[in-house]
């Protein structure tokens, strides 16, 4: 009988799911499309037929494109009450998770076969011609069949590289732009489609095992067809983004290890950019609109979200952010496409800086153009019993002008002038006659300078 797998495999006293005593024989055509939230995320098509209701498990959903086959399990035969059926199918049995009605309506046969099914579905969220056909035992492919209902529909694209802010000031017409957090994270490009999420570095690395935490947001997002952008940070007990705790968390590898990780070492996705909505390109939209359609997804889970934006707010959320030690603000012009892959002036970076007076304890050398010469100087911190700690060192900013007048006043030494911290490896030693200015943006747990810039030479006594 067509419904005997279907209760073989329930237990009804444990389940909400309707029981199968009577198949029925309705007159009309229906089908149903459930989202169901089990053990993962899948869409379940059943159509009746001959008294019951023909299932397929849809891993990836429903193909809004006929340049998208999509895989299509065929499963157990469910009895017609299951056509209205919603609730939460209890843990540990059969298919336990929420399942909700997705879609519904009616349905023309052009073929029901054993191995091919051609139907016209005609509901509220789908409708067209799709053709069901099997592959091998009980895998199958869907199929659409007629041109996507928007004629100018395009697939979801690839390898975006994402958009990079200038470093530069506020802007002085504020109420032109819009004011963002800095994130101190790692840049992210999230590819959103059937209910699975794929993200993507800079370069183009697939990040998404990495992030395991991240991977609900596809499941959040349904049969949303997107692509975002953002950061991935992890926060400390006072829930502000530090870039060492995240570091614990780069270029880890095997499951279980990442797993204890996310545990240990959450990580929160922070969701700024919207750039591909279901079938439409957003980038040549400008930043204001951009942000209200990605408002209008909601994203608020527990390892993403989308944080605020304020327009006009610039030198207020400035303040905030040097109060609370987040790294600073990006402005976005509110009338700016996303221009991928470009640092462009439409988004300008305001960090806070620090600067501070270091001793310069020895050099390591450079390398293409500084090959043979000074590449970056090792400072050292005078404590308070007089020792010197290495802070780490500092390549940017120094000029050809001050690695020359380095090298011409420097004095070797065989021994180190450092009592403590961490040396880099292939330091030369000189004597800590010369100090340094150098702006940085923090100082880490292990006590060195996090993107330190040399700004000045400081000689002898001088101030």
């Amino acid at each position: 009988m067509p419904l005997d797998e279907y209760r073989r495999r329930r237990d009804f006293t444990a389940t909400p799911e309707p029981g199968a005593d009577e198949p029925g024989a309705g007159a009309a055509r229906r089908f149903v499309i459930q989202e169901h939230h089990a053990t993962s995320l899948h869409w379940d098509l059943r159509l009746e037929h001959d008294g019951a209701l023909a299932s397929w498990a849809l891993p990836r959903g429903i193909p809004p494109d006929p340049r998208q086959n999509r895989l299509a399990v065929r499963t157990e035969d469910h009895p017609l009450a299951y056509l209205d059926f919603e609730g939460e199918i209890p843990k540990g049995e059969y298919g336990g998770g929420l399942m909700e009605i997705w879609d519904a309506g009616t349905y023309e046969v052009e073929k029901f076969r054993d191995r091919e099914v051609i139907v016209v579905l005609h509901g509220e969220r789908v409708t067209g011609r799709y053709a069901l056909f099997r592959t091998d035992g009980k895998n199958w492919m869907i199929h659409r069949m007629d041109p996507p209902d928007d004629p100018g529909r395009e697939l979801l694209p690839e390898g975006i590289a994402p958009m990079l802010a200038k470093p530069g000031s506020l802007p002085r017409n504020a109420d032109d732009w819009a004011f963002e957090i800095k994130w101190d994270g790692v840049r992210l490009v999230a590819y959103v489609q059937g209910g699975r999420v794929e993200l993507r570095g800079r370069s183009g690395l697939d990040m998404t095992a990495t992030y395991p935490e991240v991977r609900g947001l596809g499941a959040a997002l349904g049969m949303v067809e997107c692509v975002l952008d953002g950061e991935v940070v992890a926060l400390d007990e006072g829930g502000v983004p530090r870039f060492e705790r995240l570091q614990q968390r780069m270029n880890v590898t095997g499951d279980a290890r990442i797993a204890r990780l996310a545990r240990t070492i959450p990580v929160r996705y922070h969701v700024f950019d919207l750039l591909f909505l279901d079938g439409r390109s957003a980038m040549s939209l400008p930043y204001r609109d951009r942000r209200r359609l990605l408002e209008a997804l909601e994203l608020d889970g527990p390892s993403w979200g989308t944080p605020a934006s304020h327009v006009g707010a610039g030198a207020e959320m400035l303040e905030f952010t040097r109060e609370h030690e987040l790294e600073g603000v990006v402005a976005k012009r509110l009338d700016s496409r996303y221009e991928a892959g470009r640092r462009s002036d439409a988004w300008v970076k305001i960090k806070h800086a620090q600067r501070v007076t270091l001793e310069i304890g020895g050099f390591t050398l450079g390398r293409d153009g500084r090959t043979g010469h000074i590449g970056a100087v090792v400072l050292g911190e005078r404590l308070a019993d007089g020792t010197l700690r290495c802070a780490g060192k500092a390549g940017s900013g120094l000029t050809s002008a001050t690695i020359d007048q380095l090298e011409a006043s420097l004095v070797r030494r065989p021994t180190s002038p450092f009592g403590s911290g961490s040396v880099p490896t292939g330091t030369t030693f000189v004597e800590p006659t010369h100090r340094a200015v150098i702006e940085f943006t923090e100082w880490t747990a292990a006590g060195t300078l996090r993107h330190p810039i040399f700004k000045a030479l400081v000689q002898g006594g001088e101030d």
